[in-house]
């Protein structure tokens, strides 16, 4: 909970510093894998809309193209650099394994849409870059789904830190009740996820027929 803070704290601080230059960095390098997450970026970004400190429409755009242009940095290193380099040197600026396996997974069971849908879920949006990248699927493709995927999210976040700003002494309570039941309902379906894709790596180990020796009677 404290470093969730931090983050928070520093991104209020470079945004209210840098305003749409740190928006575009930090939204770029969120998706290379370092730990800015765009739900801390983007509704700070809309609050500060909301104070007159910077202009909406231009934190939604910034926002937008940093999250493109970080996707394709990302999909280029693993394109270019491969795996061994990615959870090698890559842990030093946050690229974690277990969430790049984790993105792949869910690549290798959605195909390309995975590049949308992803852009969707926590960890997973961050990551999803990496494992379409080394499966080098077209780049036209993956810019199209990325953006696609990109856009409403992006909005999203930032319309919401706006409409906070605007109206928090009236949402604070609700939005801190809410926050800790999505908080709860998130961690239950990552469970149940891991739970069950457990038991389907599981079933293939434990089939007899699939792990029967090959019948050699043929040859003898």
């Amino acid at each position: 909970m404290h470093a969730v803070a931090s983050i928070d704290s520093l991104v209020q601080g470079w945004v209210g510093t840098y305003g749409l230059l740190a928006i575009l960095l930090l939204m770029t390098v969120q998706c290379v894998g370092v730990p800015f997450p765009s739900e801390v970026i983007m509704p700070v970004a809309g609050y500060l809309a909301s104070t007159g400190s910077l202009n909406l429409v231009a934190v939604v755009v910034v926002g937008i193209v940093g999250n493109v242009v970080g996707s394709l940095i990302a999909y280029g290193l693993a394109a270019w650099l491969g795996e061994p380099v990615l959870l090698g040197p890559g842990r030093y600026i946050g690229i974690r394994p277990d969430h790049v396996e984790m993105a792949d997974r869910w690549f290798r069971r959605h195909g390309t849409g995975a590049v949308f849908w992803g852009r969707f879920l926590p960890v997973i949006r961050t990551y999803i870059s990496f494992p379409a990248g080394l499966a080098r699927i077209r780049i036209t493709t993956f810019t199209a789904m990325t953006f696609l995927g990109t856009v409403p999210w992006t909005v999203a976040l930032g319309v919401a830190g706006y409409e906070g700003g605007k109206n928090w002494n009236r949402i604070s309570g609700p939005i801190g009740d809410a926050g800790i039941v999505l908080a709860v309902a998130l961690v239950a379906v990552v469970v149940v996820w891991w739970v069950r894709g457990r038991g389907r790596s599981a079933a293939p180990a434990s089939d007899p027929a699939r792990n029967a020796p090959p019948d050699q009677g043929a040859d003898d």
